[in-house]
């Protein structure tokens, strides 16, 4: 009989050898050397789309990112309405656990001392990335060599039961890095990840969420918040970040024009909306490159912004389904300013049209 064994392990060599040079790119952590990287995390919204024309703000983010090839870069879709049967996915808001898991792992296998992580969400997706900073600034972030499976399923166990235990502090000692600073959280119109606040349907969701850890710790040194004027719709109240008087980052949370959507850029059959999304997509792109994101030259002449662009508005589509409704509250976070183009509408346009808003200020 014909002795196999070192044929079979030759071709086991080469099939390893293959991976490790298939993985090993200059954004792996099985890259033997390599200078300092920029990780961006971009989670989406729900039912958002990286097909050509549809994309969201967070996804066009992506594209312009994909585009210059500097950074690593992660991006997940929200969750998809594929039929029926998901729809209460959709309506509880479920898989945003796993989601944070998957980002983490990418973000944990890549991660190397010296370099800089970025986080970038819309609706869902920036309670999200705002969550997976809360894991990293409360546990810690594996080093490359322990991000198993195993281990960030215990990570996300000891975030979710007792983050500051004694398990915890003693499972990141020895399997975490010592610091992992994260540089910028830009969101834009953060709702809660529960899922929509239906009658009776979130309430039997509320209890499996209330873990989430959604404001800004220690290690988080800068964060940007685009916020929805003139939503209306109760399903989608945004959470804005309560900051504690000693955190020592920088913080602003700003109003836009716009309701959720256009925010966010999921214009939907609305194309000449664009416009108006552009503002929040080029506030943000700014606060990304003033944070040491770079960007490819000339990316500001290609986003045409028009404050007078139409609204998505809130009753297009499904938005019909949602009757609990009312007007956000402006003012709440010292934090909070109004866009200079939303106090220049406000100013011009009278204020039965414009939702009964009022002026409220805006930082230098």
């Amino acid at each position: 009989m014909q002795d196999t064994s070192h044929n079979s392990s030759g071709l086991t060599d080469r099939f390893f050898g293959w991976i490790r040079k298939r993985f090993a790119s200059d954004h792996s952590a099985l890259t033997p050397r390599r200078g300092p990287r920029d990780h961006v995390i971009i989670l989406d919204g729900t039912a958002s789309t990286l097909k050509r024309g549809e994309e969201t703000n967070a996804g066009l983010t992506f594209r312009l990112l994909q585009a210059h090839g500097q950074a690593s870069l992660y991006y997940e879709a929200g969750i998809q309405w594929r039929d029926w049967k998901s729809t209460h996915e959709v309506v509880l808001g479920r898989g945003i656990n796993r989601q944070i898991c998957r980002a983490y792992g990418y973000l944990a296998s890549r991660y190397r001392p010296g370099d800089r992580i970025f986080l970038v969400g819309f609706s869902r997706g920036a309670y999200a990335v705002r969550s997976l900073a809360g894991v990293i600034d409360q546990v810690g972030l594996l080093q490359a060599q322990h991000a198993t499976e195993r281990n960030i399923r215990q990570i996300y166990r000891l975030y979710r039961y007792a983050p500051s235990g004694t398990s915890a502090q003693a499972f990141s000692r020895q399997f975490c890095h010592d610091q992992a600073p994260i540089e910028m959280i830009g969101v834009w119109d953060t709702v809660k990840a529960l899922g929509l606040r239906l009658p009776l349907l979130w309430r039997f969701r509320l209890q499996s969420h209330t873990f989430h850890n959604h404001e800004l710790g220690d290690s988080i040194r800068r964060g940007f918040h685009a916020l929805a004027h003139d939503e209306t719709r109760m399903a989608f109240a945004p959470v804005l970040w309560s900051c504690r008087p000693e955190w020592s980052g920088k913080v602003e949370q700003v109003w836009f024009r716009g309701a959720h959507g256009d925010i966010g850029g999921m214009i939907g059959p609305t194309p000449k909306a664009r416009a108006l999304s552009n503002i929040p997509l080029k506030w943000m792109l700014e606060k990304l490159n003033q944070s040491g994101v770079d960007l490819p030259e000339g990316w500001r002449d290609e986003i045409h912004c028009d404050q007078d662009a139409p609204s998505v508005g809130t009753w297009q589509g499904f938005g019909k389904l949602f009757l609990f409704r009312r007007k956000r509250v402006v003012g709440q976070e010292s934090s909070e300013s109004l866009h200079e183009s939303l106090n220049q509408r406000l100013q011009r346009v009278p204020k039965d049209r414009f939702g009964g808003a009022s002026v409220f200020f805006t930082k230098g």
